[in-house]
C-alpha cells in the first residue's frame, strides 16, 4: 500500500488488507482499472466515506465527462439505471463502492 506525505492511514476506514472483489462490471478494462486506482487512492487520503466517494467522482467527471456517482460504504442497498459500459461494483476490502454514469 503507497502512503501519501500526510494521507490518513486506510486504516481509520477499515481499510487495512486491500483485497480488490469486482462483483460486477460493464467498462472498459482500462476505465474499470482507473476506477480501482482512485479507490485505493481515496481511500489512502479520506477518512469519511463521502470524501472518498466525491474523489472518486470528481476524477471520472475530469476524465471520462459528466455525469458520474458514486456511492462508498459497507451497507447498502442500490437499483441504478446507467449508461452502457459506464457501471463497477466492487469491493476494495470491506468497502462497497458503486460507480456508475447517468445523466
Amino acid at each position: 500500500m503507497a502512503v501519501v506525505k500526510g494521507a490518513v492511514p486506510a486504516e481509520t476506514l477499515g481499510v487495512t488488507d486491500k483485497k480488490l472483489v469486482v462483483k460486477n462490471c460493464d467498462m472498459s478494462d482500462d476505465m474499470q482499472k482507473y476506477a480501482t486506482d482512485c479507490a485505493s487512492e481515496a481511500v489512502d487520503k479520506y477518512t469519511i466515506e463521502k470524501d472518498v466517494a466525491a474523489y472518486i467522482k470528481q476524477a471520472f467527471d475530469k476524465k471520462y465527462n459528466p455525469t458520474w456517482h458514486c456511492v462508498v460504504g459497507r451497507n447498502f442497498g442500490s437499483y441504478v439505471t446507467h449508461e452502457t459500459k459506464h457501471f463497477v461494483y466492487f469491493y476494495l476490502g470491506p468497502m462497497a463502492f458503486l460507480l456508475f454514469k447517468s445523466g
